[in-house]
């Protein structure tokens, strides 16, 4: 196996066996010896890729956000219509955190928020390419006048904000329903966006 293979295959063992021990212990779980022993990849090898403990961490927050991510912007871009749009991404959210929430709990933990505030724009930067269709998305519905003459990031905000809160409750308090909020927010969003 050429060595950058052999490199990212080492990454994944490590955010891997990163992902199932903050499943099983939480944050305090996730110390170098434990992914280490868990990964079977050595200290030195995890300082090289990761560079701290702290980048293990950012870098699993930011493969989660990259994987939700990949749901939800061709979930957008299929919809035929705004609303539809706004109803297809709400669910899609809703869907990955119903189907992963282990990652789901990583992206809206505290640990999470902190790195994210510390490394916002570069964040953004690697996820460009999964943002930008998405502002266009958002544009085109505007030009066409089914989407509220706000800001990309004002549109995205009203979107998802009800999400994100109504999630981080199922994740942590779990005294809400998943499938009221797939019944009822895609339509709540859609009066808060629409022209």
């Amino acid at each position: 196996m050429p060595k950058q293979q052999r490199g990212e295959a080492t990454v994944e063992q490590v955010l891997d066996a990163a992902l199932r021990l903050y499943s099983s212990s939480g944050e305090a779980g996730l110390t170098l010896g434990t992914i280490t022993g868990a990964s079977g990849v050595s200290s030195g090898s995890i300082y090289h890729h990761f560079g701290s403990l702290d980048g293990v961490v950012a870098a699993l927050a930011l493969r989660s956000l990259d994987q939700l991510l990949t749901e939800l912007a061709p979930a957008l871009m299929q919809a035929a219509d705004a609303r539809s749009g706004i109803r297809a991404v709400v669910l899609a959210y809703l869907d990955f955190v119903r189907d992963r929430p282990d990652a789901a709990r990583l992206i809206h933990s505290v640990t999470s928020d902190r790195l994210g505030m510390a490394n916002a724009r570069q964040i953004r930067d690697s996820q460009e390419a999964r943002l930008t269709p998405i502002a266009h998305w958002i544009h085109a519905h505007q030009e066409s006048g089914e989407l509220a003459p706000l800001s990309a990031p004002l549109i995205e905000s009203l979107a998802l904000g009800p999400v994100v809160a109504f999630v981080r409750r199922w994740l942590t308090v779990g005294d809400v329903d998943l499938e009221e909020a797939a019944r009822e927010l895609p339509d709540h969003i859609w009066r808060s966006v629409r022209a």
